[in-house]
Order: C-alpha cells, then sequence, then structure tokens
C-alpha cells in the first residue's frame, strides 16, 4: 500500500509539472501528453524505478483510459462517423486493414495470421483519436471543417481496431463474438434510449437528477460514473476491449444529457483530465523498456514509417478525391495535416501489444518498442500536422452552424 501512494505522488508530480514544462518551451511545440509518457517512461520501472505498476495502481490507470474514452465519445457528433464523411472514413479504415495484412505478410519476419502478426497489422490500423482530442482543443480545431475531418477518419481509426481485436484476436469461435458484440450494441441503445426519455420526463426522478445536479449529491455525475464502470465491466466481462465500453458511455451521455450542457462537461473534464488521464499517459510511459527500444532501432523506425504509408496515404487519397466542395477547400496541404494526425497512435497499440504478450506470441521488449513508436507519433505527428496546418483555410463545419 505504501507503494502505491509512493508512485500516486510521483505520477502527481510529473502531472502537475507537465503544464508548466509545456508552456516555457516556446511556441509549445511538444504536447503535454508526450511529456507526461516521457516522465513515466524514466521514472518507471525500467529506469529510476519510483514508480511501481502494482494493482491499484493499473487499476486506476485502466480507469483513467476508459475516462479518456468515454470524453472522446461524448464530443463526437454522431453525424461525424454516420455522415458522408463518416462513411468514407469506415471505407479508408477498411482499405489500411488491407494494407496492413499484407505488410506485415510481405515485409516482416511475423506470419499475418499468427497472433504476433495479427497484433501488428491492427496496430498499423489505429488512430488515437481519444489522445488527439486534449491536442485539437488547445489548437482551436473542434468543430472546424478540419477538425471534423480528423474525428470523421480518426474515429474508425479507433472503433474499427477495436471490433477488429474482438473478432481477430479472441479465443471465442467468432459467430460468438459477432453475437456479444450485437448484443452489447443493443444493450447500449436501450440504455441511451431509457436514459434519453428518463432525462425529459417529467416527475419525480428528472427532479431528483435536476435538483441534485450542483449540489453534494452530483447527480448527474455519480450516474455518468456508474454508466461508464458498468459498460467497462461488461467490456471485460466479455473479453472485449475496455475502449469499446468507454466509447459507448461516451454516446449514450451525449444522447442523454441536453445540448449545450458546459456545466456537466466541464466537471467531467475536471475529473478527467484533472487526475485519471494524466495518470493513464504516466503510467503508459512506465511501461516503456527504453533500454529495449535502443537496442531494436530498426524496428522503431520501421514501424513509424510503415504507419505513415499504410494509415495516412489512404486518408490523404481519400481527401484529395473527395468531390464535396467544403474538403476540397482545405487544399491539399490540410489534407496532408488531417492524414497526418490521424496517424497519431498509441492507447490501442498498447492493448494489442498486451494481447500477443499475454498469449506468449510476443516477447515484452519488441511490445516495448512497438508502444515506444506509438508514443513517439504523439509527439512526431501533432508537431508534423501542426507545420503543414493552414488556420485561413479552415472554417466552422456547416452542420455545426445549424445547430
Amino acid at each position: 500500500m505504501t507503494h502505491d501512494f509512493i508512485s500516486l505522488a510521483i505520477i502527481g508530480l510529473i502531472a502537475a509539472v507537465a503544464p508548466f514544462i509545456a508552456n516555457l518551451i516556446p511556441k509549445k511545440p511538444v504536447p503535454e501528453t508526450v511529456l507526461l509518457l516521457a516522465g513515466g517512461a524514466v521514472l518507471g520501472p525500467h529506469m529510476v524505478n519510483v514508480i511501481w505498476l502494482d494493482e491499484s495502481v493499473s487499476l486506476l490507470s485502466d480507469l483513467g483510459c476508459a475516462m479518456l474514452f468515454l470524453l472522446a465519445g461524448y464530443e463526437i457528433n454522431p453525424k461525424t462517423i454516420t455522415g458522408r464523411e463518416g462513411k468514407r472514413g469506415l471505407a479508408t479504415w477498411g482499405i489500411t486493414l488491407a494494407l496492413a495484412f499484407v505488410a506485415v505478410h510481405a515485409f516482416t519476419g511475423i506470419s499475418a495470421n499468427g497472433l504476433d502478426g495479427l497484433a501488428v497489422t491492427i496496430a498499423l490500423t489505429t488512430t488515437a483519436i481519444g489522445a488527439l482530442m486534449p491536442i485539437l482543443k488547445e489548437r482551436g480545431l473542434m468543430g472546424t471543417r478540419m477538425g471534423s475531418s480528423i474525428l470523421s477518419y480518426g474515429t474508425w481509426g479507433e472503433l474499427g481496431p477495436v471490433i477488429a481485436m474482438a473478432l481477430l484476436l479472441s479465443t471465442r469461435a467468432t459467430w460468438l463474438t459477432v453475437a456479444i458484440l450485437a448484443a452489447f450494441i443493443v444493450v447500449a441503445v436501450l440504455v441511451a434510449r431509457f436514459g434519453h426519455r428518463t432525462a425529459r420526463k417529467e416527475g419525480p426522478i428528472r427532479d431528483i437528477l435536476f435538483a441534485g445536479r450542483d449540489t453534494t449529491s452530483q447527480t448527474f455525475v455519480r450516474l455518468t460514473m456508474l454508466l461508464l464502470i458498468v459498460l467497462v465491466a461488461v467490456s471485460s466481462l466479455f473479453d472485449l476491449d475496455i475502449v469499446l465500453g468507454a466509447f459507448a458511455a461516451g454516446f449514450i451521455l451525449r444522447y442523454i444529457i441536453p445540448k449545450d450542457d458546459e456545466v456537466l462537461e466541464k466537471k467531467l473534464n475536471s475529473i478527467g483530465y484533472g487526475f485519471l488521464i494524466p495518470l493513464f499517459f504516466v503510467v503508459s510511459g512506465a511501461r516503456i523498456d527504453l533500454t529495449a527500444v535502443a537496442a531494436q532501432p530498426a524496428l522503431l523506425v520501421g514501424f513509424i514509417a510503415m504507419l505513415v504509408l499504410i494509415r495516412a496515404m489512404p486518408i490523404f487519397i481519400s481527401m484529395a478525391r473527395d468531390k464535396d466542395p467544403e474538403v476540397a477547400a482545405l487544399g491539399a496541404r490540410n489534407h496532408a495535416a488531417v492524414a497526418v494526425y490521424c496517424t497519431t497512435a498509441l492507447p490501442l497499440i498498447v492493448a494489442v501489444t498486451s494481447v500477443a504478450v499475454n498469449g506468449g506470441a510476443m516477447d515484452a521488449s519488441t511490445a516495448s518498442v512497438f508502444v515506444s513508436a506509438g508514443a513517439l507519433t504523439m509527439l512526431i505527428m501533432p508537431l508534423v500536422a501542426q507545420l503543414m496546418y493552414k488556420a485561413a483555410e479552415t472554417r466552422p463545419v456547416k452542420w455545426l452552424e445549424k445547430e
């Protein structure tokens, strides 16, 4: 227990210092997320060893990951992924998956059909849209045409790999996994409809909800955390990635809570970005073995290069061929910036490599290299995208203006 509190104190120190360091660097090129990962890697068990990854710290880290994706799901308007550009994002992710499968089969020494090969294949298709959210907010891209494109393509880069993990990395029969996923979706829809009606129907339940929202009862916050934990528990119970449950909780919350409820959003941001989410990134960094990474630099560089070719290029081509006037008006430079943003990857790389390591198909040192590559994309890709970005060409999305 003492170790746990010492670890949390060190993690809290890293989280508190990171904003100061980020803002002291001219033009703030390094996202706070990168500093959190770096702090965890240096002070974690593979180097200084003052952060111990005990069960309680790991549990809080998982809850931080879940909170990150709940807020991501809450931010994403369903039109972003079900609209015309969202459908292009889904199709592009499918192409990315096929390219990744071919690349792993043709250019690596591992079988694309093996557990380790499938893990690398899925990792090459990911976009860390949850981790990108704070960066997009910092740079004022949320609500712009460019921000909408990032969400349209990037969200499928998060949801697609989660579904692929369930189908391809599970030890269950495929038909059973499909049935479980379908049941999960049905439950999520029913919960959303029930919550939507309850929150709007006049009566004692609604009165209690709204009367206690700003008192010590904090009814909306408590119900939000209950929703998150229950859906994450259900995901874990059926061997689905917790990201799926967290995303579902975010979508449900968006459907239940009245529009423009900035009060609840601020409270959730305080809980998430104030404690749980920084903890998740520091712990993710602490799992990185920098000595193993230094021993395999070619694998590190090769994985990042494959991410760019397999994930970024199809998105750039899709946007360049899009006939929509608003998308075309962004120009090639911003098309490239969207593609580079969507090559940012981390949380799901941690998840897929963990499955391969636990299954005995990948050693921990190799997994550290892949996780480190994902961590480096958190630094490199947003920085490169920022250099490409032309602010004068972005504008608010029309469907947002109508709301």
